[in-house]
């Protein structure tokens, strides 16, 4: 794939180049999931595979003398699954048309609903070129269309300007404002959610003990219990899971410094663990696992515990992952989130572009609404 001022080439596997020159095109500070390190752990875990529907076919775009401008995290899909943007109506009104939707291509990390850069470039032209170049394979592989999700306002601006449909869905993060620890965060709620909070915190952690660790304090033994407790929760809401124990293998051995792992013991007995990454501005919450069912440990676990953990860290905000409106009463608020879709075929294209004015009107309304219901007191802005 060419154009005048720019080389495009598809990699089948991320360490087709190295792990330097894909980080150095990462813009906007650290993002641990668009690292090259945690692509090639999905990817050697063989978590994303052709076997698993997320075949690679990452983009890489140099310049007419040979450097690099751009790339991005692209896959063949032949499902829709593990995205975290819905789109299986789409492709079911395109099977009554006798027409295949799958297989797509999907930008984004596997398996993670997490905003980031997509378009892996630090100018408006090579996202330009590296957009294009997911455009012009689309084409000529003969498949559905381009989806990327979890996008950055840089490269929303990008994909309009090429003519991609813009969708929005919500999530509840934590927004930290320069709070000294747990305390100052809860003496900035209504007086009843604030004792709610204690009041769950307490039932959470009776009996129990919980720790976070991150770096050299994290070993195997730690990942045996985290998987356990992972596997069971997979199971149970999903049927499977996404990970396997080869994957956490990897980020034990390159990615423990980039990560925040929440244990919890009833005496000696481990009983629950959260999964956390660290980015240069973010927390960002993945993945939960309970051997017990005990009130409220996943809240104290997966939004409590993380919620002291970017603080402890000086991080802006605490991403806690998809869903959940029952985030809102403990200090989470709602946040749009962004992607953008191209479809090949014209008619779809354009149903898809009248539904997607509707359901941003929605999503944007609903926030408005939601955001009126956030548990900090009437004089804290």
């Amino acid at each position: 794939m060419t154009s005048p001022a720019y080389t495009a080439r598809i990699l089948p596997q991320i360490s087709k180049v190295s792990a330097s020159d894909w980080d150095a095109l990462i813009p906007y500070g650290a993002h641990p999931f668009l690292s090259h390190r945690f692509l090639l752990a999905m990817e050697e875990s063989g978590c994303a595979s052709a076997e698993t529907g997320w075949a690679p076919r990452h983009i890489w775009v140099e310049d007419n003398t040979g450097n690099a401008v751009g790339a991005a995290p692209l896959y063949v899909k032949s499902h829709s699954q593990g995205e975290y943007v819905f789109d299986h109506g789409w492709a079911d009104a395109l099977a009554r048309a006798g027409m295949a939707y799958y297989p797509k291509l999907q930008c984004s990390v596997p398996f993670t609903p997490a905003t980031g850069p997509r378009l892996l470039a630090r100018t408006e032209d090579g996202r330009s070129a590296v957009a294009s170049a997911m455009m012009q394979a689309c084409a000529e592989w003969g498949m559905s269309g381009v989806h990327l999700t979890f996008l950055t306002p840089e490269d929303r601006t990008t994909l309009n300007t090429l003519g991609f449909a813009a969708r929005e869905d919500r999530q509840f993060h934590f927004i930290n404002r320069d709070y000294a620890d747990f305390d100052a965060f809860l003496n900035s709620l209504a007086s009843r959610k604030r004792k709610n909070i204690r009041k769950e915190r307490k039932a959470a952690q009776d009996g129990v003990t919980i720790k976070r660790l991150t770096g050299d304090d994290l070993k195997d033994e730690h990942w045996d219990v985290f998987y356990k407790c992972y596997l069971d929760t997979s199971e149970r809401k999903w049927g499977h899971p996404y990970l396997n124990r080869a994957f956490f293998d990897h980020m034990q051995q390159t990615m423990r410094d980039d990560i925040v792992l929440v244990l919890a013991w009833e005496d000696d007995t481990p009983i629950a663990a959260a999964l956390n990454f660290i980015g240069s501005d973010a927390l960002y919450g993945r993945n939960w696992g309970a051997l017990v069912h005990k009130p409220f440990l996943h809240f104290e676990l997966c939004y409590y515990q993380a919620i002291e953990a970017g603080i402890d860290l000086n991080l802006s905000r605490v991403e806690a992952g998809a869903q959940g409106e029952h985030k809102l009463a403990r200090g989470y608020e709602p946040v749009v989130t962004h992607s953008a879709h191209w479809l090949s075929h014209p008619g779809l294209m354009g149903a898809v572009e009248d539904y997607l004015d509707r359901e941003r009107a929605a999503v944007e309304h609903e926030v408005k609404i939601l955001a009126k219901h956030t548990p900090f007191r009437k004089d804290v802005s």
